[in-house]
């Protein structure tokens, strides 16, 4: 099981490195963004603990090159301790997983064992509904032969409505499904998600895809 770890703080580096390599896994450490995105492009590794502020190349440019390169390996973030904007961002460039500084190790082996299960995006077939498509494999939208660009988050959140469609998807399993088990945020940032979608998706074509089921969540139909 490699892991890379890229932490410009080299103590904490040698910590987390030591820490996991306790816990039998084999353990990479760089300190520098562009080093890390080499090691990631280079290595067959299982997982990625990325920090965000990292000299060279930054854990935000780190993560959206490897996803634009359809690098799809596990990446765990390592955001500041008020860091919700971090968090959010993280999730929206293709990160997997984050956690606050400071953190402990037990956390974070219990974390990164579960991305591993998880395994890397295994491509899938296109979803479509009416004239909406949307391909998870390539991360892209369109509808007729209208391109619609997405944020990876807006695109995790249209995928779990589509491939349910016309079923009605509740409002908690978006969170669940999206965000994760342990999101303790505003849970009305569902509702903020679904109107970046409807701007996207519907209100340039005139249509009315994205349904709120009142009571109950959303749903996406013809």
């Amino acid at each position: 099981m490699r892991i890379l770890v890229v932490e410009d703080e080299q103590r904490l580096a040698a910590a987390v490195q030591h820490g996991l390599e306790a816990e039998g896994f084999s353990v990479d450490a760089v300190h520098d963004g562009l080093d890390g995105l080499w090691r990631a492009r280079e290595g067959r590794y299982e997982a990625v603990v990325l920090d965000i502020l990292l000299p060279g190349m930054n854990g935000y440019e780190v993560c959206r090159t490897l996803r634009s390169e359809d690098n799809w390996v596990p990446i765990l973030m390592l955001t500041a301790k008020e860091g919700e904007y971090d968090e959010a961002d993280a999730f929206d460039l293709g990160a997997d997983d984050y956690l606050r500084k400071p953190f402990s190790l037990v956390v974070l082996v219990a974390r990164l064992r579960t991305l591993m299960r998880r395994g890397q995006a295994q491509p899938s077939l296109a979803l479509e509904v009416g004239d909406l498509r949307l391909d998870p494999r390539t991360r892209e939208c369109s509808r007729g032969n209208a391109d619609i660009e997405l944020t990876p988050r807006e695109l995790a959140v249209l995928h779990a409505l589509m491939s349910r469609s016309p079923g009605v998807v509740p409002k908690q399993e978006l969170l669940h499904a999206v965000w994760g088990f342990d999101f303790d945020g505003d849970p009305n940032i569902v509702e903020v998600y679904i109107g970046y979608l409807r701007r996207k998706i519907d209100r340039p074509f005139g249509t009315d895809s994205i349904r709120t089921v009142r009571g109950v969540g959303y749903q996406v139909t013809r």
